[in-house]
């Protein structure tokens, strides 16, 4: 089943016109992804102290949650994410090697891809999501209001 799932993936990466743009895409979604949770984290922190309501948007804060909730579990698993996966078989189909980095791939890779054991990323991930769920506890999103 591996076999035919990786050349059913492979299929998919030849049939991508440009796969290394397509890459630098991912990887720039990537990196916004990363933003989001990390960012909205501390937006949620800062918004309960200030009171700012947009930050106990249900909506938001679901999205929130299972986003750092589908990372740290994909951690424990011991799988890479699937943007990850992407961005390296395209990467491999437009036949770029580690060291031939497109100049979006040199930046935001080295914020994002650290060299650290794999114990590492699962105590960060898992502590995180724990931050995140005890906000949800202390900071209730607010479910009354109809999301816009």
């Amino acid at each position: 089943m591996g076999g035919s799932m990786s050349t059913m993936a492979d299929e998919i990466y030849q049939s991508i016109p440009h796969p290394g743009l397509s890459a630098d895409l991912i990887l720039l979604v990537h990196a916004l992804v990363v933003c989001f949770v990390i960012a909205g984290q501390v937006m949620v922190l800062v918004g309960g102290w200030r009171d700012w309501s947009w930050v106990r948007n249900a909506w938001f804060r679901l999205a929130h949650l299972a986003t750092i909730v589908v990372v740290a579990l994909q951690a424990w698993l011991g799988r890479l994410c699937p943007p990850t996966r992407w961005e390296q078989g395209l990467r491999r189909e437009a036949g770029l090697a580690d060291h031939a980095q497109s100049f979006i791939e040199y930046w935001l890779a080295r914020y994002i891809y650290l060299d650290l054991p794999w114990w590492v990323f699962v105590a960060a991930y898992t502590l995180f999501a724990a931050l995140v769920v005890w906000t949800w506890w202390r900071l209730p999103p607010d479910r009354s209001r109809k999301p816009a």
